[in-house]
């Protein structure tokens, strides 16, 4: 096959896909599926599953994937080719699934199958596939008048180039900085492997002395470790106001915010919404903005007093034993990992050594195989880098899955992590199509001939992203549209990653991943005991800090309602501090810009959804209390019995029935807060 983006036959072939390959691929893609559309909208033929939904699904599919895999490179190969590719190309896609959206005909299509006489000898995921497929023509501007569906699909086509381009901005605005360290006295504190690190920087640059970058893997041990205050006061600046007006004024993204806002806001509007959160709103668990703004509240509540405490104890402490008064933003790390060792006697980098990236993957597939009885097995395919690996997951010798891996951190690769679909699951005429995913990660790489060394808060992201990658790999549905994680509310999807993340806590688990990159010794149980009596240290701080973003994501898609133009980046800067002032303890100075870097709302999937975080962690803490009950008295939680219930429930059943039937059929009643609470140490001893 010429082009390999078109072959559909197996993996992605990543060896031989070129940006060139873009354009002629989606273009043909979108050329067959208009087609398809017209064919079937000017046939008169009473619309059945087979004859109409099947062959739409079957060519959407196609593009999807096509689609993915551009996403994907786009993501973790961003150099200028794969950019431009993805761009071009960009309109045009938007344009196809606007206009899908808005296809009246196609709707009403739709909208006879589901209210005929054949829609009840239809199984009930299937009937609730045409459910989601008449709310989603809805959204999409289906039933506006013909006069309003060119505006309506401009203002889609528009949000698709601005989150790309939002995220563009933030890529290269982190690249654009560079720390040129040449006094070698300015490194005192900072660890070695992260000295080596920005050694081979500097090197690879041609210069001498050492580079640091706002890489998260470079940027972080600064401001933990760094005895320099200049040096991690400068950093900070240049982390905490990336990609706006005081930088590169082409990659601001202060102005692509208050459009963004605009045009979302039009959309709601146009669709008969009050916000744009009430859109959003409408495909999640929660019933409506108000709702969730109480739920962030009543938990804010609870957390405040616990993070006044927590900063009372850090501001004391840093004056009193660091001699730094006031405390500044730059020194809370700092001064929070030297409260840590002076309390509980060890450090994020002692523990980092102890976790060596083969042992701490093996003990997260070790995890996966106790609780699912599944094997997880290397397995060769073509990788977009050479680091990336492939693996696949099977049950009594049958294969359920494969994934992609990639954990580390590279110039052309996005921040963060994530998982997503390189192909679902799906029941054709040629057999069950089994799903694949992507885990990508950003940690440290291998130096020094040594292996990557995780910190357990990448262990535990590791963990997260697996859960997702389950949830994707591990469904039993089979029909596309609600298989794995499609058509899962956006606000329980976090279930299963959140619920993973459990077990980096459990004895009989960690000390199975770890041995000391020098020495190979297992990590003792004495530095696990103090990790455990560290676990909640600042959890009142780091709540709080998780509801300011979810406030402020909320209250910037319900309250600010532009009536001419972008929405001023003032008016949003505003809205942060007023957020701030209702639940944070700590302020940022004036001059940061933490919205020009919030890639979740502006160019993810998560705007007025960022609350989605918290509300899943009710419910995976709440579920992860299943496994306590199970192991009660017996040295583990990893209970096979109740993780076979946990796939039959959760994992398996994908989006085929509501969130919270399933939670309900896991757990036997309505989630509740008090897990969560008792997790996080937020429960006053009595």
């Amino acid at each position: 096959m010429s082009n390999p983006l078109l072959d559909f036959s197996s993996f992605p072939r990543f060896d031989t896909i070129r940006p060139e390959h873009v354009q002629p691929a989606i273009s043909e893609l979108i050329a067959t599926n208009r087609r398809l559309i017209d064919e079937s909208i000017a046939d008169d033929t009473e619309p059945t599953w087979e004859n109409f939904v099947a062959p739409m699904t079957e060519a959407g599919e196609q593009l999807g994937r096509a689609w993915g895999v551009v996403g994907h490179l786009h993501s973790v190969m961003d150099v200028p080719e794969w950019r431009d590719a993805y761009n071009q190309i960009l309109p045009e896609i938007s344009s196809f699934y606007a206009d899908v959206g808005q296809n009246l005909k196609l709707f009403e299509k739709y909208k006879a199958l589901h209210d005929g006489p054949a829609f009840t000898s239809l199984s009930p995921v299937r009937q609730r596939i045409l459910e989601h497929e008449l709310r989603d023509f809805r959204l999409a501007g289906a039933e506006l008048p013909d006069e309003q569906k060119p505006r309506f699909k401009a203002i889609q086509e528009e949000l698709s180039a601005l989150a790309a381009k939002f995220s563009e901005n933030l890529l290269d605005a982190t690249n654009a900085y560079a720390e040129w360290i040449a006094d070698e006295a300015e490194l005192a504190g900072i660890p070695q492997d992260a000295i080596a690190a920005a050694r081979a920087a500097a090197e690879k640059a041609g210069r001498p002395g050492w580079k640091f970058s706002l890489q998260m893997p470079s940027y972080l041990p600064v401001m933990q470790y760094a005895d320099s205050r200049a040096l991690r006061a400068r950093m900070y600046k240049a982390y905490a106001t990336r990609a706006s007006e005081f930088g590169d004024a082409k990659l601001d993204n202060g102005p692509l915010i208050g459009r963004i806002l605009a045009l979302r806001a039009e959309e709601a509007r146009m669709l008969g919404y009050p916000n744009y959160a009430e859109v959003s709103l409408v495909a999640k668990m929660a019933e409506g903005a108000d709702q969730v703004l109480d739920f962030l509240r009543e938990l804010a509540a609870k957390a405040k007093p616990f993070a006044e405490r927590d900063l009372a104890e850090l501001k004391d402490f840093a004056a009193t034993e660091l001699g730094i008064e006031p405390l500044e933003p730059w020194d809370v790390a700092y001064a929070s990992e030297k409260l840590r060792q002076a309390r509980y006697a060890f450090s994020e980098q002692e523990v980092k050594q102890y976790f060596p990236e083969p042992k701490v993957i093996d003990g997260l597939f070790g995890v996966i195989r106790t609780l699912y009885g599944v094997d997880i097995l290397p397995e060769e395919a073509p990788r977009w880098d050479p680091e990336a690996h492939f693996f696949r997951i099977e049950r009594n010798g049958e294969t359920i899955g494969h994934f992609f891996m990639d954990l580390h951190a590279r110039e052309t690769k996005r921040g963060g992590a994530w998982m997503d679909s390189a192909r679902s699951r799906h029941l054709t005429a040629r057999g069950v199509q089994t799903p694949v995913a992507y885990l990508v990660c950003n940690f440290s790489g291998p130096s020094g001939g040594k292996p990557a060394t995780f910190s357990h808060d990448d262990v535990q992201t590791l963990f997260h992203e697996c859960g997702h990658g389950l949830h994707h790999l591990l469904t039993q549905v089979d029909e596309l549209a609600l298989a794995g994680i499609h058509g899962v509310e956006w606000d329980a999807v976090e279930l299963p990653s959140q619920f993973m993340e459990n077990f980096c806590w459990e004895w009989d688990v960690i000390q199975g991943m770890t041995a000391h990159v020098d020495s190979g010794a297992p990590l003792p149980r004495e530095l696990f005991d103090k990790m455990i009596a560290a676990r909640n240290f600042q959890s009142g701080m780091q709540t709080v800090r998780q509801l300011e973003f979810s406030m402020f994501d909320l209250r910037l898609h319900s309250e600010i309602a532009p009536t001419d133009g972008p929405v001023p980046i003032a008016q949003v800067l505003a809205l942060l501090d007023e957020v701030r002032q209702e639940v944070a303890v700590l302020t940022p100075p004036e001059w940061h810009r933490f919205p020009h870097s919030f890639s979740h709302i502006f160019a993810g999937g998560y705007a007025a959804g960022y609350y989605s975080y918290k509300w899943a962690e009710v419910l995976s803490a709440d579920a992860f209390e299943a496994f306590e009950e199970a192991g009660a008295g017996k040295g583990s939680l990893l209970d096979p019995a109740t993780g076979e219930r946990f796939w039959r429930e959760i994992l398996a059943v994908g989006g085929s029935r509501p969130a919270l039937e399933s939670f309900k059929a896991f757990r036997g009643r309505e989630p509740r807060v008090d897990a969560l609470l008792r997790h996080s140490g937020m429960v006053e001893e009595a």
